[in-house]
């Protein structure tokens, strides 16, 4: 038996991943879910390929508990690299099984056999066979054995080609998103929160605090457990109208004392951490030159654009069936929780995945699902919960603020030759699902409480708060220290790329700064560091693409700059170089991108992502931070909480190095660090000047600009 993919052993029968029908189709079922990053159409062409169907022929279910395998969370950019992976290999047992079948029926040799739309067809008879026919021959209650061959790349006719999204016809026309579901019957209903996810409710008696409630025109049903408080109406415009009556009714103690916001390079080395050494390689040499600076990220918010939303249908009452229809990334580690925490079976609750408006990490998704589940519980009807602007953007998890502290020494020769690395941060992983308890806003507030669980973060290799840590050059000597600062003042969890964005952004940043040092080129210091030919590759390229810095073109107050990254060390590589104006703010004009992910099995959803990635990054780099004060959240709106515009949104140019030969990478986070450090990059060559902690306002920059 071969190595199997990881999500095949956790989830190893075959008929948990492929089913014959409906009709003249075949269903895949896939854990790993669309949050608009294309992988419903790159998982249909890897399954078609290994099955021999058109994409017409297949239909992919994925994110559905009482069908699709448990594949944990659609994260760290593993849809195609796992997610992928496993379905190819049941693909291509599911074809081997047949072909066997299809073999005795024709009467021929099995090795003699193709199909295509599929269709069993051999050059020693006339006569063909398919799927549906040979359906009653087949038992695909197997496990998988991995033993059946793979399809050969260079024999691919579907993957690799840029098919259409399947998704985007719906979403289109506003038929596929969960905001827009709605169930017979059904109420709306808003839960009412303070102003930090640790207020509680000021003590008042039940009764009356339901008669004032339920009195407000709109509210039909009202729901109150320990701290938890919903209103519930038919109509969701007087719900609303309500909400904002009903915020003056309810009074809120305030939080413990928050610590005093103020810059993250003091903030973060005051708090208690955990400290300890996570990778030690080489002997330093001694320098003939050393340097040393600190760099800095916020806290970040999802800010997703459309607030999250979920439904719950209880199925006539309490002790029935309870289905939620969400936009989480893990429906089975959703489910498990919800039925943990409302005292239900596993079995009693179903979770289904719907598109929302997207956050690759952990936003609001899954806290809105179990709200939805409890109110919907309470009342015995299905409800729809969605959450307000202001809960979007004080309530969801935050990403984890970062600082990272490096120092190195230069030989003679200009090259590194001591290399030691800290970053200070909180846990950046809280999933519902992760480690031991329940990680769910709403049961931490009903009654009676469930405990809110301790932070941990990810180990590496893969890594949270020290994830892309170690710097992937050629060092003789590299030291990462990990300080875990085990207590935040905001709650913090999973946002797209972890810890990446800031080491490798302190990273790239200060490889700058030494090649500055040196008065050397920064394209041609970091390739003076660099054996890996696939990394050479992606830098030559963008510097390339880009015309980088050629001589004589340079223009006042504008500059370039060169990020680079392999994700996790392990997945996609990619080089960025970004060309800034500096005015009054910085003016990002374009932005070029070269990505080596393995085999690309769909062109236009690759770009696509390494394009949103790169966008993304662009809005934490120049705007992003959340702000509280002595009570709570403070960037509760637009206003507080800007983001980047459309139009300040840049020509981006992506350039994929296809290796067709090369297992496929995870790619959908490996832009984000790579992106922050070019641009912040691009400023210093543009204003001489380094800054060094985001973001990069011009409030910031001309306070850094009047103290040089």
């Amino acid at each position: 038996m071969k190595d199997l993919p990881s999500s095949i052993q956790k989830s190893p029968r075959l008929n948990q991943w492929i089913a014959i029908g409906p009709g003249k189709q075949i269903t895949a079922y896939s854990g790993k879910v669309e949050l608009g990053q294309g992988i419903g159409a790159a998982l249909t062409q890897i399954a078609c390929e290994e099955l021999g169907l058109t994409p017409q022929q297949l239909q992919l279910v994925a994110g559905h508990t009482g069908c699709s395998p448990d594949e944990l969370w659609t994260a760290g950019s593993q849809s195609i690299e796992v997610g992928g992976a496993a379905l190819r290999c049941a693909g291509a047992q599911a074809r081997a099984l047949f072909a066997r079948a299809a073999a005795s029926v024709l009467g021929v040799a099995e090795e003699s056999l193709r199909v295509e739309r599929g269709i069993f067809s051999s050059a020693q008879t006339q006569r063909v066979t398919d799927y549906w026919s040979l359906a009653g021959e087949v038992d695909l209650s197997v496990e998988i054995t991995g033993d059946a061959p793979l399809r050969s790349p260079c024999d691919y006719r579907i993957a690799g080609l840029s098919l259409a999204r399947p998704d985007l016809p719906a979403k289109l026309s506003g038929a596929a998103f969960v905001h827009d579901f709605a169930l017979p019957g059904m109420l709306h209903a808003r839960v009412l929160r303070g102003p930090h996810t640790s207020c509680r409710l000021e003590p008042v008696a039940k009764e009356a605090l339901a008669a004032a409630l339920t009195a407000l025109p709109g509210v039909t049903a009202v729901v109150h457990s320990g701290n938890f408080l919903a209103i519930a109406g038919a109509d969701e415009e007087e719900l609303v109208r309500a909400l904002v009556k009903a915020q003056k009714i309810v009074g809120w103690t305030k939080p413990q004392k928050l610590c005093v916001q103020g810059e993250i390079e003091e903030m973060l080395p005051a708090m208690a951490c955990e400290s300890s050494v996570v990778h030690l390689a080489g002997a330093p040499q001694t320098p003939v030159t050393q340097h040393r600076a600190r760099y800095s990220r916020p806290y970040l918010a999802h800010a997703s654009i459309g607030p999250s939303c979920a439904v719950a249908d209880p199925s006539g009452g309490p002790s029935s069936h309870l289905t939620i229809w969400s936009h989480t990334q893990g429906p089975h580690f959703l489910r498990d929780q919800i039925a943990s925490a409302l005292g239900r079976e596993k079995n009693e609750v179903d979770v289904i995945h719907m598109p929302g408006a997207g956050c690759y990490g952990h936003n609001g998704a899954d806290d809105v699902a179990f709200d939805a589940a409890f109110i919907a519980e309470m009342l015995g009807t299905p409800v729809r919960v969605q959450w307000m602007r202001e809960d979007e953007l004080s309530h969801s998890p935050f990403g984890s603020a970062s600082l990272v502290e490096i120092e190195a020494g230069l030989d003679a020769g200009g090259k590194i030759s001591s290399w030691h690395l800290q970053v200070w941060s909180h846990t950046h992983i809280k999933r519902p699902g992760w480690d031991e308890g329940i990680n769910l806003l709403g049961a931490w507030a009903i009654e009676p409480a469930i405990p809110e669980p301790k932070d941990k973060d990810v180990s590496l290799p893969a890594g949270g708060g020290q994830r892309n840590a170690i710097a992937i050059y050629d060092l003789p000597h590299q030291a990462v220290t990990h300080h875990f600062i085990t207590r935040s003042p905001l709650r913090v969890s999973a946002l797209r790329s972890l810890g990446a964005y800031a080491n490798t952004f302190a990273i790239e940043s200060f490889l700058d700064e030494l090649a500055a040092k040196v008065e050397t080129d920064p394209v041609t210091f970091r390739l003076r560091h660099l054996a890996d030919p696939r990394a050479r590759a992606v830098i030559e390229a963008v510097a390339k693409a880009s015309g980088w810095r050629q001589p004589g073109a340079e223009i006042a107050n504008t500059g370039m700059g060169i990020g680079f990254g392999r994700y996790k060390n392990r997945s996609a590589y990619c080089a960025v170089v970004a060309r800034v104006r500096v005015e009054e703010k910085v003016h990002v004009e374009k932005v070029w991108a070269v990505v080596d992910a393995g085999r690309v099995v769909n062109p236009d959803g690759l770009t696509n992502q390494i394009e949103g990635g790169i966008i993304q990054s662009l809005s934490w780099t120049l705007k992003e931070a959340v702000t509280w004060s002595e009570s709570g959240i403070t960037s509760q709106t637009w206003d507080g909480y800007p983001i980047l515009t459309f139009d300040e949104v840049p020509e981006v140019e992506v350039l994929l190095l296809d290796r067709i030969d090369e297992p496929s990478l995870g790619c959908g986070e490996a832009a984000a660090g790579p992106t922050a450090a070019a641009v912040a990059n691009a400023v210093a060559h543009a204003l001489g000047v380094r800054a060094r902690h985001l973001p990069l306002t011009a409030e910031r920059l001309t306070r850094l600009i009047d103290e040089t």
